[in-house]
């Protein structure tokens, strides 16, 4: 491009000149002209040094356009050079399928009992599910809490702040002996009839709690200690080992002060619950078999 646009003769043309007419590849062009001896400096600024030349450039440039690779060196010294850039182009070839048709149809995604009635789920053309790793599917809208979920929540936040720790409520199913015995309630109480407090039928019965302790209740309900009088009658473990849904949460509040009595120094603790309890109450429209009390503890 740089020897063509030289005119013929000594005389030449200016590089100001040359390089409005050739632009951005006026400097590859001269460098390259140059050293195959191509041109020369002259008066005006450049000139012909031969008469004709062979352009390889041009030559290697429509073997590139044609789809032909060349050395590594030449492609990369003519994309130095800004003659030629690499680009991807994909191409598609479309034809016409199986299920080729000029009208869409809209799949179903789920049968309706109209459909079931009418008989048209036989034609019908249901979307496919997609089971693949990964899909979540749309997100389902965000629920809200119950408004007792809500006041709950407040009263933790309230004991939290306060300093106390929340003791583990979330087993609903305890013994008797946990429930009533350990907190030396008779076991004559009313409180501890069927019609007060729901007891399990399978399985009946468990007998899960430390045997010494059992048997210092025991002496305390039968006879007496610790400056109580007793109640004064035969204490049954039959009775203790009965499972039943806990009526009130204090009974994870004994089984804890009875695990803080075991540490071997004594350090002051703040435990709180607020959980589910369980009473074999009337049902109506206000009221149900269980209530959400706060228990505390503190010693």
């Amino acid at each position: 491009m740089v020897f063509n646009a030289i005119p013929e003769g000594d005389e030449g043309i200016s590089i100001p000149a040359l390089q409005k007419i050739v632009g951005e590849s006026y400097k590859f062009g001269q460098g390259a002209a140059f050293k195959n001896k191509w041109i020369k400096k002259s008066a005006a600024g450049l000139a012909r040094s031969v008469s004709s030349v062979v352009d390889t450039t041009r030559q290697d440039l429509e073997s590139i356009r044609s789809g032909n690779v060349l050395a590594d060196k030449v492609m990369a010294d003519y994309k130095k050079r800004k003659l030629i850039d690499k680009k991807k182009t994909s191409s598609y070839r479309v034809e016409k399928g199986d299920k080729f048709t000029l009208t869409l149809a809209k799949e179903e995604t789920d049968i309706t009992q109209e459909m079931i009635l009418s008989g048209d789920w036989k034609s019908a053309q249901f979307k496919k599910y997609n089971f693949a790793p990964g899909v979540v599917g749309v997100a389902p809208r965000g629920g809200y809490l119950h408004p007792l979920m809500k006041v709950r929540e407040e009263f933790r936040q309230i004991f939290l702040e306060l300093g106390f720790t929340e003791m583990p409520t979330n087993k609903f199913v305890d013994s008797s002996f946990w429930n009533f015995d350990a907190l030396f309630q008779p076991q004559q109480h009313p409180a501890r009839d069927a019609h007060d407090t729901f007891f399990l039928k399978d399985p009946a019965t468990d007998r899960k709690y430390p045997r010494d302790y059992m048997e210092r209740v025991k002496k305390v309900h039968s006879e007496g200690g610790y400056g109580s009088a007793g109640y004064g009658y035969d204490w049954k473990e039959e009775e203790a080992e009965k499972l039943l849904l806990r009526t009130h949460t204090t009974a994870v509040s004994s089984n804890m002060l009875y695990h803080l009595a075991q540490e071997k120094e004594f350090r002051p603790v703040k435990y709180f619950s607020i959980d589910r309890v369980f009473r074999n109450e009337t049902t109506d429209a206000t009221s149900l078999g269980r209530v959400s009390p706060i228990g505390r503890s503190c010693c």
